[in-house]
Formats: structure tokens, C-alpha cells, sequence
């Protein structure tokens, strides 16, 4: 519930990584005392409604259009002036890196159809797999490792993924 204590953030302005200009309104913004991270899970970004607070417990309401999915380095514009600054928090992540190009392939479909059958999200980046651990990753490794893919490497890391720009389509026809 919004509170006469809770900012209201509307106007997005762009992401600091993409505008050389919006850094520079930040880092002023910072020496200003006028800025506020905000720490968002994956599955808030694409929500047009989002009660949370700052890193620093400041009370925030942001309000945005559905089809905007919010990405670390994203500003908003609180309707104080304050800016925003988004990071999506980081999560562990299965990463399987191939070191031989000699793989039967149809080894390599059965790996995709495990990942994709059971809805394992993943980007592919660098020539690598990163997997989000919907499930218990001892499960996920055991499975794989019954695939006999040789040179298969599975290691594990923590970063924020965007798992929508991979721009592969899925749905399941009736």
C-alpha cells in the first residue's frame, strides 16, 4: 500500500550503460544526494506495478508500461527528481562450456531437448550455456552427465542474465 512516504517513479530515462549523457546526469545526481539504487528480482521487471525499497530502505512505487523490462543500469525519475538507478539482482547459474567440437550430434539435440522439455531458461553467450537452477542443480548435473557428451564442462556462476535477448521464440502448439 503507498503511503504519503512512498516515491513514485514514472518517467524512465534510459540505462547507463547505453547513454554516455545519463552517466553523467547520475554521477551528478550522486554528488547531489539526489539518487537511490534499487535491487529488483528477475521476476519484477517486467511487472507495470512495483512496491520496493531502495538499497538504502526508501520506501519506492514504480509505475511503467508492461512491454518495458527493466535491466541493471536502467534510470528512472522519481516525481521528487530523485534518479533511480535499477540492478537486477544476480542468481546462480549452471554454465556448460564445451571443449570438443567432435560431439555426436545427436547427443547435442538430446542436451537441448532435457533443457528446453523440462523449461530450464538459458542464454548462450561466448560459446557457452548458462542454465538458471529452477531446479536442484545435482539433478540437472546427473541428467546431463547420463548424455556422455565428451569435453562437456559444467561449472557454476552468479550474474544477473538476460535470458530475453536470445531472441529464440517459444510455445507449444495443441
Amino acid at each position: 500500500m503507498l503511503n504519503e512516504m512512498t516515491l513514485i517513479a514514472k518517467k524512465y530515462l534510459g540505462n547507463i550503460n547505453k547513454n554516455p549523457e545519463l552517466a553523467e546526469l547520475v554521477k551528478n545526481a550522486k554528488k547531489a544526494n539526489n539518487y537511490l539504487e534499487i535491487d529488483l528480482q528477475k521476476s519484477d521487471r517486467a511487472k507495470g506495478r512495483i512496491l520496493t525499497k531502495s538499497v538504502c530502505g526508501v520506501s519506492i512505487g514504480i509505475i511503467k508500461n508492461r512491454e518495458l523490462l527493466l535491466e541493471s543500469g536502467d534510470i528512472l525519475e522519481a516525481e521528487n527528481g530523485n534518479l533511480l538507478l535499477i540492478n537486477l539482482q544476480q542468481e546462480k547459474l549452471m554454465v556448460l562450456t564445451f571443449s570438443n567440437s567432435n560431439n555426436h550430434p545427436l547427443k547435442l539435440v538430446k542436451l537441448g531437448h532435457l533443457l528446453g522439455n523440462n523449461h530450464y531458461p538459458i542464454k548462450i553467450q561466448d560459446n557457452k550455456i548458462y542454465v538458471r537452477l529452477v531446479t536442484n542443480p545435482k539433478v540437472i548435473e546427473k541428467n546431463i552427465e547420463k548424455l556422455n557428451i565428451i569435453g562437456l564442462e559444467i561449472s557454476y556462476t552468479s550474474q544477473s542474465v538476460d535470458y530475453d535477448s536470445n531472441n529464440i521464440p517459444h510455445h507449444h502448439h495443441d
